[in-house]
């Protein structure tokens, strides 16, 4: 059984198609690209996925379970990990308050931060921000980060929950080519140990040939192939649809 099984997915926005029952599986353990041309749905996916978009049809199961109309958050209690294309952490708080605050929310123990118990949770924290390289920087504001930083926190607070499927959005977005190397060499490195599943999605290829076991393509809301990195890049039809075009950087609906 697949750890996700999204089947006959479909999305619309008004008269606009958006996904087009997408069907597709991710396995224990596995690192899958989902890429596409801008417009392509791959946003929409990643958003019904995480549940903060409602398909209009098709389904969405996790270890054998629907996750159809679960939100975000019990979502990532169960199981589920994000990043996004743009680091969200908070930046008013510390480094290591941000793994805090996530710990304490898989754990259901937010009141408890709240309530100034700011040290709760701070040694698993501690212990998370060494896996990503940013022990050092633990009692630094988030907010003073550089951005290469920023993403390795994220990962950290992704992490939090131990989650069995880590969803990627964009992950190398806004990095220079050195700084995507190492961030991809990383979370490659702790998803690996894990036995962490991982969906992405990204625009750089260099990127997605070196991290991806396989690749999903969308085109138009459909997805035109799949398969192991090599074969997707000599598809005539992956070549006709994106890979002329691999210098956009935004995605539509």
């Amino acid at each position: 059984m697949s750890l996700l099984h999204v089947a006959g997915l479909t999305k619309h926005f008004g008269g606009v198609v958006a996904l087009d029952g997408v069907g597709f599986t991710v396995e224990a353990g596995e690192v899958v690209a989902l890429i596409g041309p801008n417009g392509a749905g791959k946003s929409t996916c990643f958003n019904l996925i995480n549940g903060q978009l409602a398909p209009d049809a098709g389904g969405i199961s996790f270890d054998g379970a629907s996750i159809v109309g679960i939100g975000p958050r019990r979502l990532f209690r169960m199981g589920i990990g994000r990043t996004f294309q743009i680091a969200a952490v908070f930046q008013s708080m510390t480094v290591v308050e941000n793994v805090q605050m996530a710990l304490l929310s898989a754990n259901r123990e937010i009141f408890r931060f709240l309530r100034g118990v700011p040290r709760r949770r701070r040694g698993e924290a501690l212990a998370l921000l060494d896996r990503v390289g940013l022990a050092g920087e633990a009692d630094r504001a988030a907010r003073t980060l550089a951005y290469g930083d920023l993403k390795r926190l994220e990962l950290a607070v992704a992490l939090a929950n131990r989650p069995r499927l880590l969803l990627m959005d964009e992950p190398a977005a806004g990095m220079a080519p050195q700084e995507r190397a190492d961030l991809v060499s990383l979370t490659r490195r702790v998803v690996d140990a894990d036995g962490t599943a991982v969906l992405f999605t990204e625009h750089s290829m260099d990127v997605v040939f070196a991290f991806a076991d396989r690749i999903l393509v969308l085109a138009e809301g459909r997805l035109i192939a799949q398969g192991a990195p090599e074969a997707v890049r000599a598809d005539p039809l992956v070549q006709a649809h994106y890979l002329g075009t691999t210098t956009d950087t935004e995605d539509g609906p």
